[in-house]
Parts: C-alpha cells; sequence; structure tokens
C-alpha cells in the first residue's frame, strides 16, 4: 500500500506540471478530439455552419467553438472520438461553402488553465494574485465582495444603480435594432427616443421588496477546501479555475442566505469530515464530494440534494453512504438541521460519448418540497425551476400580469414554464394557459401545482420549445395570444422565437430576463424587418420594467412588453 501511494504522489506531482496531463484521463473534454477550421466566408451565421456539419455532411460535431471576431475566418470545432476526428477532416478539406474553400486539420489542445497558471508562478518564484483576490481581504470578505459585490451599499443607492443599468442597456438594444433593422424602424425608435428621453420605449420605475435578506431559497455550493487546502468547507469558489485557485470560501457571514441554511450545510460539513472521503479535485478529478444543492421554503421546508463523484467507490459501498447520511439526519447529529427532503446524487465523470450517468436518488423524507405564492402552492421537485427570491416572485409575476394586460378572450403562451407559476399565476386574469417546459418532473409538478390550486383552464407540454410550440399553439381556442417567455441564462432557441414571431394570432409578448445583455439578440432578432427567415410583423418592445429579484449583487431582472410593430405604431399616433 505504501508504495502504491508513493507511486500515486508521483503521478499527481508529474501531472502538476503538465498543462497537457487532462488528455490521458478517460473523461471526454472537447479539446480531446479538435480540428481547426479555415478558409470561412466573411459573413455567415454558427447555426449556419453546424446545419453544414451535422445535417448536410452528417459529421456529428459535439461543440463548435468560435473566436473572436476579429479571426472571424476560422474556428475550432471538437468531436467525441478520433475517427470522428479524421472522418471530418477528410470530408471538410477542399469543401466550397458560400462561395469559399474549407480547409481542417488537427487543432492543437488547450493547456490546462489551471495547471498553466501554476507553472507560470513557479517560473516568476512568486505568488500569482487570483483575478478577484485582495492580500488585503480575508476569505470571508472575499467571498462577500464575490457573491454579494453590493452587500456594502445602501439599498436604495443599489435600486438607483440597477435602474442606471437597465436603463443602460435599452439605449444600446435601442441603437443595436436601428442598425440591425437597416433602419427600418428608424421611424419607430426615433418617435420614442422623443417620448422618454433616448429610450426605445417607456421604462417604469425599478420594484423590490421590503425584505432584502436571507431572501434566496436556493443555493449551489460546492465542496472543496479552504485556501491553505487544509479544511474541507461547503461554500462558493473563491475565484476561477482559470485564474489559478480551486479554494471554496464559507458563507457564513453571507447576508442573502437563510440561517436555516446556512445551519444544515455547517452540519453537513461535519459529515463529509468524519467520512474519509475526500472532496472532488478540480484539477486532477480525484475525491469524491461534489456538489450540494439546498431548497428552502417559508413553511420550513428544507431539502438537500448531495452530490457524489462514485469514482470507485461499488454499488454496496454507494448504498452504505446513502444509508448512513439517512441516518445523520433522520436520528443522527443531522436532526437538528430539520431537513425534510433528503436526496443523493451521482455526478460521474462524462464518457467519451460526452454522456453522463448523473443519478438523483430520494434517500429520505418527502419527494418534493411546497411553497406559496400569491395566494397559490405549488410543489418543487429537486430539478425544477422556481425563482429564487420567493417574495420577489410575488412582484415579479404581479409586473408582468400588469404589462401583458390579458383578457379572458386571451390564451397565454407560457413559454420554459418550469413548475407553472407564471402560467397559473395568470390563469384567473386571462381565457386558458398553455405551457411547455423541457424538463419531465418540473411539467408533472406543473400539473400538480394546477390540481392542487383547483384550476381548470391550464394544460402542460413537456418537451423542447423549439420542437413543440407549433403544435401547442395550434391546441388553443383563443382568438389572441399572449406569449411570456422566460428562458434561461443563454435566452430563448432560435427556432422557439422564429415560431412565436410568425405565429398570427400572437400580437404581444412579455419577455422576462435575468441577463438582458444575453437577452440582446432575442430581442433584435424578434425586431428585425419581416423576410424569409424572419416571417410575421416586427415584434417591437413598448414598455419595461425592471425588478430587484437579487439585492446586494449587481443582477436584476428586466421584464419588456413587445407588441407588432403595425399595432404599436397605430397606437402611438
Amino acid at each position: 500500500m505504501a508504495d502504491t501511494n508513493a507511486t500515486e504522489t508521483i503521478i499527481n506531482v508529474e501531472n502538476e506540471k503538465n498543462p497537457y496531463a487532462y488528455l490521458e484521463r478517460d473523461d471526454f473534454t472537447s479539446e480531446k478530439y479538435k480540428i481547426e477550421v479555415r478558409g470561412l466566408p466573411k459573413y455567415y451565421g454558427i447555426g449556419e455552419f453546424k446545419k453544414l456539419l451535422n445535417e448536410k455532411l452528417e459529421l456529428q460535431s459535439c461543440k463548435v467553438k468560435p473566436l473572436r471576431k476579429t479571426h472571424n475566418s476560422w474556428l475550432y470545432v471538437s468531436f467525441r472520438s478520433e475517427e470522428c476526428r479524421q472522418r471530418a477532416i477528410s470530408t471538410i478539406n477542399g469543401i466550397l461553402w458560400k462561395n469559399s474553400t474549407l480547409t481542417a486539420q488537427i487543432a492543437k489542445p488547450a493547456p490546462d488553465p489551471f495547471v498553466k497558471r501554476k507553472l507560470e508562478q513557479d517560473s516568476s518564484n512568486k505568488r500569482l494574485k487570483t483575478d478577484t483576490e485582495d492580500p488585503n481581504c480575508s476569505p470571508k470578505d472575499r467571498i462577500k465582495f464575490i457573491t454579494t459585490p453590493l452587500w456594502n451599499m445602501p439599498y436604495l443607492d443599489q435600486l438607483e444603480f440597477k435602474q442606471k443599468e437597465m436603463r443602460s442597456i435599452l439605449i444600446k438594444i435601442g441603437q443595436k435594432m436601428l442598425t440591425e433593422s437597416k433602419y427600418s424602424l428608424t421611424e419607430w425608435i426615433n418617435s420614442q427616443k422623443k417620448l422618454y428621453d433616448g429610450l426605445p420605449c417607456k421604462l417604469q420605475n425599478i420594484l423590490s421588496v421590503d425584505v432584502t435578506e436571507a431572501y434566496r431559497n436556493k443555493c449551489e455550493f460546492t465542496v472543496g477546501k479552504d485556501s491553505e487546502q487544509s479544511k474541507i468547507i461547503i461554500g462558493f469558489r473563491l475565484s476561477t479555475y482559470a485564474s489559478g485557485s480551486t479554494a471554496v470560501g464559507p458563507i457564513d457571514d453571507l447576508c442573502h442566505i437563510p440561517e436555516n441554511m446556512k445551519i444544515a450545510v455547517k452540519i453537513l460539513e461535519t459529515f463529509i469530515c468524519e467520512s474519509n472521503l475526500e472532496p472532488f479535485n478540480p484539477v486532477d478529478h480525484s475525491g469524491y464530494w461534489r456538489q450540494v444543492t439546498a431548497r428552502v421554503t417559508r413553511a420550513n421546508h428544507l431539502m438537500l440534494i448531495i452530490g457524489i463523484h462514485p469514482q470507485d467507490l461499488n454499488t454496496v459501498e454507494l448504498e452504505k453512504l446513502k444509508s448512513e447520511l439517512r441516518t445523520f439526519f433522520e436520528t443522527g447529529e443531522g436532526a437538528q438541521a430539520h431537513v425534510t427532503s433528503l436526496y443523493f446524487q451521482t455526478i460521474d465523470k462524462k464518457s467519451i460519448g460526452g454522456k453522463s450517468s448523473d443519478t438523483l436518488h430520494h434517500i429520505s423524507g418527502t419527494e418534493y418540497i411546497e411553497e406559496t405564492l400569491l395566494g397559490m402552492k405549488f410543489r418543487i421537485s429537486p430539478q425544477a425551476f422556481f425563482q429564487v427570491n420567493t417574495l420577489g416572485a410575488e412582484v415579479l409575476y404581479k409586473a408582468a400580469i400588469d404589462l401583458a394586460e390579458p383578457t379572458l378572450d386571451t390564451a397565454l403562451l407560457d413559454v420554459c414554464c418550469g413548475t407553472g407559476t407564471i402560467g397559473l399565476c395568470f390563469s384567473k386574469h386571462c381565457g386558458e394557459v398553455l405551457g411547455v417546459d423541457i424538463i419531465p418532473d418540473a411539467i408533472k409538478d406543473a400539473k400538480e401545482n394546477a390540481i392542487k390550486n383547483n384550476i381548470k383552464n391550464c394544460e402542460f407540454f413537456v418537451g423542447k420549445a423549439e420542437d413543440i410550440l407549433l403544435p401547442v399553439i395550434y391546441r388553443t381556442t383563443k382568438s389572441n395570444i399572449i406569449a411570456i417567455v422566460d428562458p434561461p441564462r443563454a435566452g430563448l432557441h432560435q427556432k422557439a422565437l422564429l415560431t412565436l414571431r410568425k405565429s398570427k394570432k400572437l400580437d404581444r409578448l412579455v419577455y422576462i430576463s435575468c441577463d438582458p445583455h444575453a437577452a440582446t439578440k432575442n430581442l433584435i432578432d424578434l425586431a428585425r424587418p419581416s423576410s424569409k427567415q424572419y416571417l410575421g410583423d416586427p415584434l417591437v418592445p413598448v414598455k419595461a420594467i425592471a425588478v430587484d429579484m437579487f439585492p446586494h449583487t449587481k443582477h436584476c431582472e428586466l421584464i419588456l412588453c413587445l407588441e407588432r410593430l403595425s399595432k404599436a405604431m397605430k397606437l402611438n399616433k
């Protein structure tokens, strides 16, 4: 055993000095089978290029990595095996696409950023500062500035800061709409700017709630070690992997996390420390404990989802670990955490095929927790989306209803509906609700939530919005549709966007964005002039309002109400 440990130590030391050691691991990385494609045309879309690769040439790429705009003529494409890579090179080389001849060759993998950073540190013989590190700042204070950067700013000043930021974003959106629409929106945008002091639409005063502390009902924590790599901590990363740090900071003094969540996490730390299993190491992928997701409700329900990389643990050992966790939280020291729903999650490394066998195991308590929102009860499963600030969500949904102005003759199309919260809150204000989401458990919850609240005018459908929106739209019995879109941070899929835009029954769209910068492309595409690709009258913003769902952070939700350009211009005259 001693010889084995010595050998493993030597291997680990060598790996720490080799920025390409990660390529030898069994788990999948998009850097392993990468090619460089050159000779691309001056104007093309990444979506078009993906279609060329995967549909026309049937090359089964797993990732396209576009470069900066200054290098628009070439990019990287990753594949799942050496065989796929070689077939891609032979197929792409010499092909003519958009009057450009493409070339392809093997691309050098990128070095591991963490190891590269450490080697730079060693060569300069000094300690390198990470991106967010201040030598005079303790880990407790540093984690505050990382997770809640506005924690020491008076709250009224925070609201003023966010209102100004939303105003700045809207001005940029208006400018981009003018440019991208080839100035077909000039008359409309200029008239709006005169009305709203340079803005493309009316921006109402920012909304907030009275409770600004301990508001988060969900947190995803990392299991790792402190800056000295001596103590196991469940918390947040102190910096990025690429900046040369894997250290985790404590959550004790973070003002946005509820006390019962903090207590549960600290209690779980003791179990992990006594388990003789190390936390997962993102450098060499050794270790076991990876992450903990905590969810709480106003009724003091508490769900914990404990994620572990099983490594070489067999089924018997995993079952033993689950049993120990169950006993710990039901009758042991963990009972004081009052966990009402406990899950065990195995988070496996991805295989060469790019697939992961992550699984969730319910091991104690209820299978879901319940929350109350605008007088209705909602059940929440482990992976279902629910706004992280419950009181803020009530303000957000009320604002969305006010902007949408639904009637009983209206059908609400709830895209990315999650557990159905938005649609169900709208249900008494409109004739019918049709909800769509990709997560089966979320749709299951949405249907149960409708039954629980005795709501009969809602239907929910599982699937990718881009695949099922059209048949769902055909189901409506109402003459007019209002769509409400609350997509992931990256925005709405292009195919779903085009489907919404060309729907003749849809004359109003409410877009809720947690990252207005990322939503810009969606908003510009909705406002583009009609063409073969962009069917239907453009949808332009007419009203907007910010809602502060994330006090003490720089994040803010922005709701935009969009209407058909022809209708908006008539109302504006």
